[in-house]
């Protein structure tokens, strides 16, 4: 993990097609085609909602848009893609989330869905990633 511009946090992560990992589950494919991605600098983002990724990964994953969605931005409103499953792995937690299009010129941005499905909270003092304190650092999720 290393400290991004303006304070954000980045880390590595890796994305996998859903689709793919069920396949080869189902051993219709072997475990090596799941298409994957891997970067080591995605932005931990409070301020977005999405795990959110350039198109050009989009296209290396395979996935595909199953709807349309709008969202306010400093620019004003805009219609992004919503795209297919995937599996996100952070520090040896994975989730299952859909993924936002942003431009290719954007980073990897981790937002606020995936981060509580990984239970993780920021630590603003030391600038990284930490398990949720109210869960003793534990992943676990809360069922109420």
């Amino acid at each position: 993990m290393r400290i991004a511009p303006m304070g954000r946090v980045a880390v590595p992560a890796k994305i996998e097609n859903m689709e793919d990992i069920l396949a080869a589950k189902k051993e219709k494919a072997p475990r090596k085609k799941v298409r994957t991605v891997e970067v080591t600098d995605a932005l931990v983002d409070t301020g977005a909602t999405f795990l959110s990724l350039p198109r050009r990964l989009i296209e290396k994953l395979g996935l595909y848009r199953f709807r349309t969605r709008r969202a306010k931005t400093s620019a004003g409103m805009v219609e992004f893609g919503m795209y297919g499953m995937v599996q996100l792995t952070v520090q040896g937690r994975d989730c299952f989330v859909e993924v936002a299009e942003v431009p290719d010129e954007c980073p990897v941005l981790i937002g606020q869905i995936p981060l509580e499905s990984l239970d993780f909270v920021v630590d603003p003092v030391n600038q990284r990633l930490i398990g949720n304190p109210e869960h003793g650092g534990e992943h676990m999720f809360d069922m109420f």
